[in-house]
């Protein structure tokens, strides 16, 4: 398939615009960025990308009204908290998702870190945690999904937090958090604390703001931002950039939510 060098170009530029920190202060990556051990990032950043969805003020408001709930301590909170601590947690809602979601989330942290040093693993659950250059993202992320619902009696309502791609979702939340988590360019913005998911193998994270951008460039010709649409997507965006095709995501966002492209 031949290129667009044009749109190439006028992409790059876009990521070169919004891939600053600059970017940082008015999205819900800052939330993690408040942060320097590698556990209290990953929960953290784990929830801000869990909550984005509607407007991004609220979403770094109640991510950081959460984190003062664990004492700015997320990863010391889910390791020592007390019964009382968690009563706490009880006052926290943010849209559908409600205290009884941020305690089974608080459990799965507890469980997993006791076993693992960091959240990586449970997205390397099919290569048994070792580096995967065969990393498939659909089997990564659906592997996630039932890993993290394995604990005893797992809300039922809960499971609509955490996306999959058996469900056709294009699981857009979970496939920020894994570009903040292993994309590494030494811009700011993204942390590039994973080393061992491949960064050429994330999926584009897609939501009705990037379609549009997308659809409006040929870069997708799907109706619905669906798993399928965010692969087509992904695909497309290889060509421009084998290696990192996700960079792309600050421009579709960027020309999608800050400019109403």
């Amino acid at each position: 398939m031949a290129i667009d060098k044009k749109l190439q170009l006028f992409l790059d530029r876009k990521v070169g615009e919004y891939n600053r920190p600059s970017f940082i202060p008015d999205d819900p990556v800052s939330v993690p960025h408040q942060f320097s051990s590698k556990q209290d990032i990953e929960i953290s950043g784990f929830f801000a990308a869990i909550f984005s969805w509607g407007n991004r003020t609220t979403i770094i408001r109640k991510s950081r009204e959460l984190m003062a709930f664990m004492d700015q301590a997320p990863y010391q909170f889910v390791q020592q908290h007390t019964e009382n601590d968690l009563r706490r947690l009880l006052a926290f809602k943010h849209r559908t998702f409600n205290p009884t979601d941020l305690l089974y989330f608080v459990d799965f942290f507890r469980h997993h870190y006791e076993r693992y040093d960091s959240l990586e693993d449970a997205f390397l659950l099919p290569w048994k945690g070792k580096p995967a250059a065969r990393y498939d993202a659909e089997a990564a992320l659906s592997a996630f999904h039932h890993y993290f619902f394995t604990l005893e009696d797992a809300p039922p309502r809960t499971r609509k937090h955490i996306a999959t791609p058996e469900k056709n979702s294009s699981c857009k939340r979970i496939n920020m958090f894994l570009r903040w988590m292993v994309r590494d360019d030494n811009n700011g913005v993204d942390f590039g604390l994973w080393k061992r998911i491949p960064v050429s193998k994330l999926i584009c994270p897609l939501d009705l703001h990037v379609a549009r951008v997308a659809q409006k460039f040929g870069l997708l010709d799907r109706d619905r931002a669906d798993w399928t649409a965010a692969k087509q997507l992904t695909s497309e965006l290889l060509l421009f950039d084998a290696k990192d095709p996700v960079k792309y995501d600050f421009a579709l966002f960027g020309l999608g939510v800050m400019e109403k492209f």
